[in-house]
């Protein structure tokens, strides 16, 4: 029997799993992503949770005939590593991955992507429609997509497109984005940003509202939560950021005119409808041409880490 892995590298977490040719799982670790001492030590990691894997499937690493990687950015795809990855510290300027990948599996069948590509290649191979025009939308902590044109994965020059976060969607410039530029969707709409949003509007309109904008002390889960119970501030937030996630969804529609959109990631899991319906129901005049189906991932919170394992599995394409 054949076997594959997958990996995926997070800011926060390293995950692997084992699975055979048709994508059953067999067998899996996890681990906590070291904040330091040098990037090394987050390879040490990697290698370490597939050794994991590999134990709880019962397989050798040298039996693993290919490996997928979904990481973190940004990637310096010809060299296989990850080079000063924004969510780590500063110390971790560069995270070698392909090469010890490979070492260990003793194969150099090892497919780097960035998550959201990875993404991508497990909707394409997992999901019962299997279109060759496609994305994997995640949000979360930020914003980006995979995207599938034509049956090919698009990676860019250097494995790092789909960077969908850093489209302007807001050329008045209310909100800084952490890469420091104004406008993108990822500074209004992200995990990380929405309380940050959230302050910013009632700053402009100091209505009364059960979050404690004034100091600040509350998350994207806290806004979508008062929402749900009534609180009209906080529905009003929410509505912003549906409208303006209409907006980047369009305009990824209009330029890569996909049959259909999963979307991920946590904020999009935690509140289903409050994210896709905004969406489904707004973004039909602002398209051109097509208008897609709009669903929820099927792969749920394994969406990276399945993606790679179709990646091992598929030379990199998801193509049943």
């Amino acid at each position: 029997m054949a076997a594959y892995a997958g990996v995926d590298l997070g800011a926060t977490n390293v995950r692997a799993v084992v699975g055979d040719e048709s994508g059953r799982e067999l067998g899996s670790d996890a681990g906590e992503t070291p904040r330091g001492p040098n990037g090394i030590a987050v390879t040490e990691a990697v290698l370490d949770t597939l050794r994991g894997a590999c134990e709880d499937a019962d397989v050798a690493p040298g039996s693993i005939e290919a490996a997928g990687i979904g990481s973190i950015g940004p990637l310096d795809l010809a060299g296989g590593a990850v080079d000063n990855p924004a969510n780590l510290p500063d110390t971790i300027d560069r995270i070698p991955l392909t090469g010890p990948v490979g070492e260990l599996i003793d194969s150099d069948r090892v497919y780097l992507h960035n998550d959201t590509t990875a993404g991508v290649i497990g909707e394409r191979y997992f999901s019962d429609r299997n279109p060759d025009d496609m994305v994997y939308l995640t949000i979360s902590s930020g914003i980006g997509a995979g995207i599938c044109v034509d049956g090919d994965i698009l990676a860019g020059w250097d494995g790092n497109a789909g960077e969908v976060g850093h489209m302007t969607i807001d050329p008045t410039g209310l909100m800084t984005c952490g890469c420091g530029a104004e406008g993108h969707w990822e500074a209004y709409c992200s995990g990380n940003n929405i309380p940050r949003y959230a302050t910013a509007l009632h700053r402009e309109d100091p209505v009364p509202t059960e979050l404690p904008v004034d100091d600040g002390d509350f998350g994207a889960a806290d806004v979508f939560a008062a929402a749900k119970r009534g609180d009209e501030f906080a529905e009003y937030v929410i509505e912003q950021v549906g409208h303006l996630n209409a907006i980047g969804v369009a305009n990824i529609v209009n330029s890569y005119a996909p049959l259909v959109v999963y979307v991920g990631g946590a904020v999009a899991l935690n509140n289903p409808d409050e994210v896709l319906e905004p969406i489904r129901e707004q973004i039909p005049p602002m398209l051109m041409a097509n208008l897609p189906d709009i669903k929820l991932t099927q792969l749920g919170d394994d969406v990276v880490v399945m993606g790679a394992l179709a990646s091992g599995i598929t030379g990199g394409t998801g193509e049943r």
